[in-house]
């Protein structure tokens, strides 16, 4: 019994003593998780506060920062933490659009982050002045402020730099894109004090200070840094030689700096490790570049990987010593004048993956030994003076993707041997120039290519008469050009199965009838028939962007659902068979930008409001058609639509040549301040010539060779052919057509005289007022128009003298005053001494000189006879003169001797009167007497 109790009793007392020791851990437990968050074990509370804050301020679409919730910052997205501290060490938020319309500033707070070694802000679209605060950050090595990031961002700038120098620890620094235009502080001296910086970007920053400084020895905190882009600045300056004695540099870019040259003649040694060397997009001179290359190929010829000289008019033959760069990957020379053969060191650079000499003038043929160039991944060649056979070596290149042999004048045959080891090839083009040598494209019609293309382009050579079914294997084909290569054959139904992105097939012979509906899986930006034998109707239904079915023989109206094609931005069907009116749907196209409906027969009236939502429109023409009653006579009040000029403020383009258009030129078009083309000609307009055609902007001042819809949107050219009278003859226009600047109101019936304010028109090329009923004076300012080539003012009533100032127009040649009344002697100077052709002078009989017949010296006796002519003149002139002087004077004198002597006189004013009345009634009784008398006769 007792044993019992003691055992009971020795539970009871472990029992207890268990309990005791689990109230102690639960205890110890509690106390330890307490004073962890006393002491911010989830992060430090008052970081985690600043990031809520920052938070609340944000704009996030995408939900990037969906996770910043809780107690542990720690563990949120794009936030990193010290494990001991707990001190927020890491912030990015690059690449997300947080700062949004609103324009967010860059926090203060981020400087009190005391611990944050890693920061970046880059693309996030933050806005205003960047916060000096960061400055405190002395631990942060990374810091990127990458400005933009979206077509709307808002602008980064600084008052200046000097809170960069308390980032003693930073390593990599990139202000891309933030305006350092208005600092006070030069961003040299501020780099230099910066000793462990290993990486610079200051890329489209506005700067237009790149210091020069003779003692290289002040650069000694430079001696770390190893990339340097200071690329999409305006130095307008040489390279400074302190550049060359950074001898850790690595990756050099000076892309679009106006960098001019020489480049200076320095040592290189230094740039033993540089590795990438862009300076494209530059005005370097030819000077000194083949030393640089020489330099750079003996102390970086083991560590050169990526050379980029495009863009800066350097000329001469390549250097050998190009091929010394044993680990060269990346060589672009495009957009120079270097000439000579293809160089022959260029072959040994086995490790190349990338070269282009597009757009310079080497000639010759390629060699044989470009097979050596095993690792090439990229060749262009396009638009050199090559010519030759393409060597069957090419096909060697079994690592080629692109492989671009454009604008050459190559000869010879180009078959399935070239091809059959480019097993990777996706990028194939072979669009040469307007054909002078033959060229074939040879492959059988039943070849399976080994490759798989994105993009062909074969032009102006002989593919073969049958469409290429080859193309059918090819799944991932995208862009299509098979320009002028002798097709004659029916368009494929599976080719319209292809998720095509562009597609030409013009000026070939291809026939037969398009499908009712080019309806890709996606929108489709280029679809190009032009100049085929294609028939039938327009197709119902299309999802193209820019589609071009000009020069065919497609009849019918125009579908009346076109308005369903919202996505149109141009739009050609000219030179067909087509026929009815103009449907109102194309109202709906409210992103159309050009519009060429011309020579067709189309009829009748523009619909009401057709044109009131196409604000984008550039180019309009409705030429050689037959649209009569004006434009919609009751729209336009049978004029040239007045709100043309209100309603368009982009046009570029306004032809209506060739119809039965009556009336006026509405003065509304003077507001069309980019208007370039104006072609009203072979109408029947009336009225006079507008005074405010002087005021076309775009006919003062030098045009782009491409179009600004708007600050976004360039239209680089609408159309690649279009026939314009120009020079007296129908001439056809390709690429330069956006810099063609020309008014014909020629075949009209303008009366009244040419406006002096047109000779304001100072870079016009092509005036043609023929054929009209114009009277007056030739302007004698025409000189001032510098621009005029063509001058057509024949068929008119124009008189007077040929303006001396005329002569002035160094750049006329083309010239007919024939068919008016003009006098005087003919300019013998400058381009007037030229015109040799007297058809141009005919029928103004008051002319002389070369080349006419007439001789404006007179002889002796006819002087003698005119100086007498000229003496009679001038008496009867004197005689005239002295008669309405005494006229003049005779009047008042006569009017107040008998008016002033009645209203004084008052006798003399009564007895007046009395004997007028007395006249009147003897008038009145002869009268009545007489007319009695014949009464009673009758």
């Amino acid at each position: 019994m007792a044993s019992k109790k003691t055992t009971l009793l020795l539970h009871i007392l472990f029992f207890l003593s268990l309990l005791s020791e689990i109230l102690i851990c639960k205890a110890n437990t509690t106390n330890s998780t307490d004073a962890d968050l006393n002491q911010g074990w989830g992060c430090i509370e008052g970081e985690r506060k600043a990031l809520l804050e920052f938070k609340h301020g944000l704009i996030d679409p995408s939900g990037q920062l969906s996770s910043w919730f809780g107690v542990d910052c720690c563990e949120w997205t794009r936030v990193d933490c010290n494990n001991k501290t707990r001190n927020v060490v890491k912030v990015d938020l690059r690449n997300g659009w947080l700062g949004g319309e609103i324009r967010i500033q860059i926090p203060d707070f981020l400087g009190s982050f005391e611990r944050l070694r890693y920061l970046d802000l880059s693309f996030a679209a933050f806005g205003g002045m960047i916060p000096p605060h960061l400055g405190n950050l002395s631990h942060l090595r990374y810091l990127d402020l990458h400005g933009g990031g979206h077509y709307n961002s808002p602008a980064v700038g600084v008052y200046n730099l000097n809170w960069i120098s308390g980032l003693s620890s930073l390593k990599y620094l990139d202000l891309g894109k933030v305006n350092l235009s208005k600092a006070t502080t030069n961003w040299m001296q501020v780099v230099n004090i910066l000793p462990s910086l290993l990486e610079l970007h200051l890329s489209n920053c506005e700067l237009n200070d790149f210091p020069h400084y003779s003692d290289p020895n002040m650069f000694v905190n430079l001696t770390s840094l190893q990339v340097i882009d200071l690329s999409g600045n305006n130095f307008n300056t040489n390279l400074p030689s302190w550049l060359f004695n950074i001898s850790t540099l690595r990756d050099l870019y000076l892309i679009s700096t106006a960098i001019r040259g020489p480049i200076p003649h320095v040592k290189l040694q230094s740039l033993r490790n540089l590795v990438t060397l862009d300076l494209s997009y530059n005005e370097i001179a030819s000077e000194g570049t083949i030393e640089l290359v020489n330099g750079l190929s003996i102390c970086c010829n083991n560590s050169l990987e990526e050379l980029h000289v495009g863009y800066n008019g350097l000329s001469g033959e390549l250097p050998d010593s190009l091929g010394n760069f044993n680990n060269l990957r990346s060589l672009d020379l495009k957009y120079n004048n270097f000439d000579g053969p293809f160089p022959i060191a260029i072959q040994h650079l086995t490790n190349l993956e990338s070269l282009d000499l597009s757009r310079n003038s080497l000639s010759g043929p390629i060699p044989m030994g470009i097979r050596n160039m095993l690792g090439i991944k990229r060749l262009d060649l396009s638009f050199n003076l090559m010519n030759g056979t393409i060597p069957q070596s090419i096909g060697q290149l079994r690592e080629v993707t692109a492989l671009f042999l454009d604008g050459n004048s190559w000869e010879g045959v180009v078959s399935e041997i070239h091809f059959n080891n480019l097993t990777k090839l996706e990028f194939l083009s072979l669009h040469l120039l307007p054909k002078k040598q033959p060229f074939r494209f040879h492959v059988r019609l039943e070849w399976i290519p080994p490759f798989s293309l994105k993009y062909i382009d074969i032009s102006n050579c002989n593919v073969s008469p049958m469409f290429p079914s080859w193309l059918r294997t090819q799944k991932r084909l995208e862009d299509i050009t098979l320009k002028n290569v002798g097709i004659s054959d029916t368009i494929p139904e599976w080719l319209w199965k292809l998720d095509i992105v562009s597609l030409d097939l013009s000026k070939n012979q291809l026939y037969g009838k398009l499908p009712n509906s080019l309806y890709f899986s996606s929108t489709a930006f280029l679809v190009d028939l032009r100049f085929n034998l294609l028939v039938g109707r327009l197709p119902l239904r299309f999802n193209v962007v820019w589609l071009f079915l000009g020069n065919n023989l497609f009849s019918g109206p125009i579908p009346l659902n076109i308005g369903d094609s919202s996505q149109l931005v141009v739009l050609d069907v000219s030179s067909n068979l087509l026929n009815g009116s103009i449907p109102s749907s194309i109202s709906k196209l409210k992103y159309l930008v050009v519009i060429d409906l011309s020579n067709n027969h189309l009829s009748g009236n523009i619909p009401t409001n057709i044109w009131n939502d196409l604000n984008r429109l550039i180019a309009l023409d409705l030429s050689k058609n037959k649209l009569s009653g004006g434009i919609s006579s009751w729209m336009f009040s049978g004029e040239i639509p007045k709100w043309i000029g209100e309603r368009m403020p982009s046009l570029v383009q306004l032809r209506l040549r060739g119809n039965m258009l009556i009336r006026g030129i509405p003065m509304q078009l003077c507001h069309l301040s980019h208007l370039h083309i104006l072609d009203l000609a072979i109408n029947n307009l009336s009225g006079s010539i507008p005074q405010c055609l002087g005021n076309l902007n775009a006919l003062t001042s030098v045009a782009l060779l491409y179009w600004e819809i708007d600050e976004d949107t360039k239209l680089a050219e609408y159309s690649n052919d279009m026939d314009l009278v120009v020079k007296g003859q129908d001439m056809e226009f390709k690429s330069i057509l956006p810099i063609v600047k020309l008014i014909d109101l020629s075949s009209n019936n303008l009366w009244g005289e040419i406006p002096q304010e047109i000779t304001n028109l100072s870079t016009l090329g092509t005036l043609n007022l023929s054929r009209n009923q114009l009277i007056g004076k030739i302007p004698q300012k025409i000189g001032a128009m510098q621009g005029l080539e063509t001058l057509d003012l024949s068929c008119n009533h124009l008189s007077g003298p040929i303006p001396m100032s005329m002569a002035s127009i160094t750049s006329l040649s083309h010239l007919n005053l024939s068919h008016n009344l003009l006098s005087g002697p003919i300019p013998t100077t400058n381009q007037f001494s030229t015109f040799n052709d007297p058809s141009i002078y005919e029928t103004n009989l008051g002319l002389c000189g070369l080349p006419l017949s007439a001789n404006c010296t007179p002889p002796n006796n006819q002087n003698h006879k005119n100086d007498q002519d000229d003496k009679q003149d001038d008496e009867d002139g004197r005689y005239m003169a002295w008669f309405f002087i005494s006229m003049a004077m005779g009047f008042p004198v006569g009017f107040w001797a008998i008016c002033g002597s009645l209203a004084l006189n008052k006798s003399w004013r009564h007895a007046y009167f009395r004997f007028f009345d007395e006249t009147r009634d003897r008038l009145l009784v002869f009268i009545i007497v007489n007319m009695a008398r014949l009464k009673r006769k009758i």
